[in-house]
């Protein structure tokens, strides 16, 4: 049986500095791209909870000052 693929957002082109994801064992998986030794994992339900969020603005504020 082969790994899951690791995929990134269409938008990261042909840099390294994006965040990865795939599913695997029912999970789902993040990882930075360019150092892939340390990976995140958590469930469907609370990833698409996180995306939901993203897309509506919730975490703005973490970013405003970087």
């Amino acid at each position: 049986m082969s790994s899951p693929i690791w995929q990134k957002s269409s938008y990261s082109g042909s840099s390294n500095a994006c965040v990865e994801v795939r599913t695997a064992h029912g999970r789902v998986e993040l990882r930075e791209s360019d150092d892939g030794n340390i990976v995140i994992r958590t469930s469907p339900a609370k990833f698409a909870a996180f995306l939901r969020g993203a897309k509506a603005g919730e975490f703005d504020h973490h970013t405003a000052n970087a």
